[in-house]
Parts: structure tokens; C-alpha cells; sequence
């Protein structure tokens, strides 16, 4: 099945749960734009190579589409789609004033230079550049991109514009008018959910064991958070595999060795000496199937399908990951006891700084990280207590009660432009 059409069935559940206009269910089965291009680039080397790009602004009811570019071998455009998808609702989710959208590059950023990275970037501006805007679609940082290639980004739209129009793009560097807090905040997002979340579980962090699948931005963030909360990491995993100790690992030191050696290692740190302490080597598969309390898959979308779903013990999955589980293995998962965290939550701190960000540069007026942080968390607990409430009340799954929640507000803005209630009664 299609990212996409796995993606909708999500929707097609919360439907039954909330009154939406006819009109509302029409908008949101299609994409309101798409746009597939072609990126000539000239490699170091003296060669043109030609990339595909996307970018997909899914729904725009709520204001102007807002999402990620990712950088990765399988950015497709079906992909893309179901991201500005998932896009929509989290701002809704979170009461952003956004609709959804999304873009990628299909490429092995690894296999790219600096210097062809950034003439990539830059391509890929020159090629979208009618179809964004401060007011139309915002870019935002995703898997295998970062400030620096934010900056260049907004940068290459101002050269077209010949002015300066900072919030076209999020997550760009302080320097060139980023946030504070922006590089945390999809981690730290993560983490205020499960916090505001783990006494109503029962859960005392001490006893509760954690699996992260994905060592990445997010995930190490969440991690170290978590460890600091007192959880016990049990195992930790990259794109090259994973480690697991019983025992639980010590984050600061695994963090410490990934940037110094770009892979992770079970290591115990006293300042810049670090000695391997007694471990497993473990896959990603491994991983995901281990007896833990907590599991946070914090990848790639679907690593979690009816093909392995059976084989996952955890108690709770939060997905930091977007869309890291499949439909039929919710069902599976469901049928096993196991309760889901939704990504159109957990993950939603990234978009939410995104848009602080975006305010602050239409206002000029710039927020401490300390406000920042403040500011995210208010809207992190609020959110995961809404679903919470509403999941609860209805006796539906935590995804479910998000949708929900997301549609109410999204055919709330519909109906206000007039719907054919309003044209025929």
C-alpha cells in the first residue's frame, strides 16, 4: 500500500467521531498543490547531475502551508504527500495558525560535498521559489538538512526577491534571524509529552525501562532529557545498528562519541577519555522488538508494519518519527494492549518553535531560550491533555482523539468561509 492511501485511513477512522461538513472531507482528501521538479546541478567534479524535488502544500484553511525538506534517497512524491498530510493536522493538533505542507530532495546527502550541497539548496529555491512565501508556504528543516542549509535557502529566495524575507524559511541559523530553542525542539517536545503524560500511567521514570530507535537530532535530544529525568535508556540505534544493556546506557557519553566519531558506541566518558562498557550489538529490528516499558521509534515513517508488529512488547510507543507505524499494524498493536503516543503530538515541537519563529521575524522582536521553552511547553501539555481527554471520553485510541481534535478545528475554519449548510438552508 501507498504511503498516502495508509496515511488517509487514519482519517477515515476519526470520521465517525466528529460532526464535519461535507465540504470540509472534500478539501481534505486531496492536496490543495503539488509540484515536481528537476534541480540541474554542477558537480565538483565538472559534471551535471539532475535531481528531483518535491514540495506539496496539503491544506492552507488554517493559514499558510508550513513543513520540512528532507534530504534522502526515498523522498518520493508520494512520501511527500502523506508528510504535508500528517503536516496538517499537527498544526491543528497544536492550534497553529498553518496548514500543512512538505518538500524533499531525492538524493544520498552523503554521497554530496559541501560545496554541491549547497548549490543544491540553492537549485531547489530557484526551481520552488513561486510556490513559497512568508504568507504561502514556509520551509523548515528535516531528515539530513540543518541551519546552515536553512540559511542558504532563505538566503537564495532573498537574492530572487531582492529583499530580505526571513521567515520564509524556520530553523535557520540565530545569526540570519533563527530561534532559540529550534535546534531542541522537536526532542524536547517529545519529552514534555511523555512527562506530562507518565503520571497519569504510573509510570516513575527510575523503574521504566526505554528503547529509541533513531540516534539522530531528535532522538539524542529526547534521550538525554529522559536521562535526566532518571529513565533507564536500555538501547539506543542509528541507520548502522543499535546497542543494548540491560543495565542502561549513559547518554552524555554516547552523545559525546557519536559527534566526535559520527557512529554511536556503548561507552562510559570521563571528560575527553571514553572506555566501552559491557554491551549488546543489536539491529534496528532487534530493537524494536525488545521488552521495554517505553518505545520511541525516532527514524524513518513505517518501521513498524503487520510484518513485525507482532513481535513488539513494549508497553507505550511514543513516535517521534513521523508515521513510523502502519495502519494495520495499529490494529495489531491495539489487539496487544500496547498504547500509541501519535506523532501529529509527539513530535510536534519543531513545528511549534517553527512558528514562534516565524513570529518573532515578522515582529522583530526576539524570545529568550528560556521563553521558548516556556512557551513550547504550554502548548505541549495543553495539547497531550486535549487528546488525552478526548480519548477518554470517547473510549477511541490516542491517534484517533488527535484527528479528532485536528478535524474539529479544521472544519471550524471551514464552515467559516460557508459550507452548503449555510448556501441552501
Amino acid at each position: 500500500m501507498q504511503l498516502f492511501a495508509d496515511a488517509s485511513q487514519r482519517l477515515e477512522k476519526a470520521l465517525q467521531y466528529v460532526d464535519l461538513p461535507e465540504d470540509a472531507l472534500a478539501y481534505l482528501r486531496h492536496p490543495k498543490s503539488s509540484l515536481a521538479v528537476s534541480i540541474p546541478v554542477r558537480m565538483d567534479d565538472g559534471s551535471l547531475r539532475v535531481f528531483q524535488g518535491y514540495r506539496v502544500r496539503y491544506d492552507d484553511t488554517r493559514g499558510p502551508t508550513k513543513g520540512g525538506v528532507r534530504y534522502h534517497p526515498h523522498v518520493s512524491q508520494d512520501e511527500v504527500q502523506s508528510l504535508a498530510f500528517w503536516m496538517t493536522f499537527k498544526c491543528a493538533v497544536l492550534d497553529l495558525p498553518f496548514g500543512g505542507g512538505k518538500g524533499g530532495i531525492t538524493l544520498d546527502p552523503k554521497s554530496l560535498s559541501k560545496m554541491e550541497l549547497e548549490r543544491l539548496s540553492r537549485g531547489y529555491i530557484d526551481a520552488i521559489a513561486d510556490f513559497i512565501g512568508p504568507d504561502v508556504d514556509i520551509l523548515a528543516p528535516d531528515v539530513y538538512t540543518n541551519p546552515m542549509i536553512m540559511g542558504w535557502m532563505m538566503d537564495q529566495y532573498n537574492v530572487i526577491q531582492r529583499r530580505i524575507e526571513r521567515a520564509v524559511v524556520t530553523g535557520k541559523p540565530i545569526s540570519m534571524g533563527g530561534s532559540a530553542g529550534r535546534d531542541t525542539a522537536t526532542g524536547l517536545g517529545a519529552f514534555m509529552t511523555i512527562d506530562a503524560i507518565a503520571p497519569l500511567l504510573e509510570l516513575t521514570p527510575s523503574d521504566t525501562t526505554v528503547a529509541i530507535q533513531g540516534f539522530g537530532n531528535a532522538g539524542s535530544i529526547l534521550a538525554v532529557e529522559l536521562a535526566k529525568a532518571g529513565y533507564r535508556i536500555v538501547a539506543v540505534s542509528d541507520s548502522q545498528g543499535g546497542i543494548y544493556a540491560s543495565q542502561g546506557l549513559d547518554i552524555p557519553s554516547i552523545v559525546h562519541y557519536k559527534d566526535s566519531n559520527r557512529r554511536i558506541n556503548a561507552v562510559y566518558c570521563e571528560g575527553s577519555v571514553c572506555s566501552v562498557v559491557e554491551h549488546a550489538i543489536i539491529s534496528n529490528e532487534d530493537l524494536l522488538a525488545l521488552d521495554v516499558d517505553i518505545l520511541i521509534p525516532a527514524a524513518l515513517e513505517n518501521q513498524i508494519t503487520d510484518a513485525n508488529a507482532h513481535r513488539i512488547r513494549a508497553k507505550y510507543i511514543f513516535e517521534v518519527a513521523n508515521g513510523p507505524i502502519s495502519s494495520a499494524a495499529d490494529e495489531v498493536l491495539k489487539q496487544n494492549g500496547t498504547l500509541i503516543f501519535p506523532d501529529i503530538l509527539v513530535n510536534a515541537g519543531g513545528v511549534t518553535v517553527s512558528y514562534f519563529e516565524w513570529v518573532q521575524n515578522r515582529s522583530g522582536l526576539y524570545w529568550s531560550e528560556a521563553e521558548v521553552y516556556t512557551q513550547l511547553k504550554k502548548r505541549m501539555v495543553r495539547a497531550t491533555e486535549e487528546i488525552w481527554q478526548i480519548s477518554q471520553q470517547q473510549g477511541i485510541s490516542l491517534r484517533t482523539a488527535g484527528y479528532v481534535l485536528a478535524l474539529e478545528r479544521i472544519g471550524e475554519a471551514i464552515s467559516a468561509k460557508g459550507t452548503r449548510d449555510y448556501y441552501v438552508h
